[in-house]
């Protein structure tokens, strides 16, 4: 089935021209039936790349999603239009009286600053606890999953010495995981951040598990199951050349370890991770489709004893 977005959103031409199906409002209404309304609360610099990357393994999926672009209310973005954010782009305290069946929140280049100190770190920390009431599933990425699981297990992240850069094999640790359904032992996930929550951290927390790792850059994949959410600190999201750009964009001063042919930044990079994040994010939205209420306003109701 296709996604719904804007007409006039940027992505929708890129992701028709890759044999995406992208459906039309007018065709959407004309279908009698409940799409999933996912949310996307995108804090990468570049919004229209996030958007497009997201929308790409969503629209990929069989089921019909209609796709809710969301900003921060009171935080103005650097790197993208005015005119852009203003048509696409709703506040969160405009959709915060919404119900979503997932809402997926990027990371951000923050991961250098204490969460204290991001502008509108107070907002984000009412967005996670608003997650608990109006989303079914969520997921995080990067710097939002590193957030999250401060906000809600008070676990930290640690600096690293040196950028976590490159594609790394990671291995799968727990294949009954429906996130994990169809996922070889070893697959490859991109890096790219300047901090992590340790493994020995996570651990502390036994509600935590860790669905996938990697001996290089360490934890990838956490569940959270009491909270409804799915923490990703990587980017299987990301295009094939985004890694080269973030290279040439910091002045090509560090390698992205396995990302060029023989590390050789000469030679055009080949896409190692898309089939395993087509199945990451397939199996979220499967895994949403299962268990969501029909019936969406009952989306955080009690539950009514049997």
């Amino acid at each position: 089935m296709p996604i719904k977005i804007p007409d006039d959103l940027p992505a929708r031409q890129t992701l028709e021209s890759e044999g995406v199906v992208v459906m039309s409002e007018a065709d959407a209404g004309r279908q009698d039936i409940r799409p999933l309304q996912i949310g996307l609360l995108n804090l990468m610099p570049d919004k229209i790349s996030a958007e497009t990357q997201l929308a790409r393994l969503l629209g990929a999926t069989p089921l019909q999603i209609e796709l809710s672009l969301v900003r921060i209310s009171d935080h103005v973005a650097r790197n993208a239009s005015h005119d852009h954010m203003a048509a696409f782009y709703r506040p969160w305290e405009a959709v915060r009286a919404h119900r979503f069946d997932g809402f997926i929140i990027t990371g951000a280049p923050l991961e250098r600053m204490a969460y204290e100190d991001v502008a509108y770190w107070d907002e984000m920390q009412r967005i996670f606890d608003w997650t608990q009431t109006n989303v079914h599933r969520t997921l995080t990425i990067c710097w939002a999953a590193q957030a999250a699981l401060y906000h809600f297990h008070k676990v930290d992240k640690r600096p690293l010495e040196a950028k976590a850069f490159g594609v790394f094999a990671h291995t799968s640790r727990d294949q009954t995981s429906p996130y994990l359904r169809g996922f070889a032992d070893r697959f490859p996930v991109p890096v790219s951040r300047w901090s992590e929550v340790a493994e020995e951290d996570i651990a502390r927390v036994p509600a935590l598990d860790v669905l996938a790792r990697s001996d290089a850059s360490g934890a990838c994949l956490v569940d959270d199951p009491q909270h409804r959410a799915l923490h990703m600190f990587n980017h299987l999201e990301y295009d094939t050349n985004t890694l080269g750009d973030e290279y040439r964009r910091d002045g090509a001063v560090q390698l992205p370890l396995g990302y060029f042919p023989e590390d050789d930044p000469t030679r055009a990079p080949e896409n190692a991770w898309r089939g395993a994040a087509h199945l990451l994010f397939g199996n979220w939205i499967n895994e949403i489709y299962q268990t969501t209420p029909f019936d969406i306003e009952a989306i955080g109701a009690p539950a009514v004893p049997a």
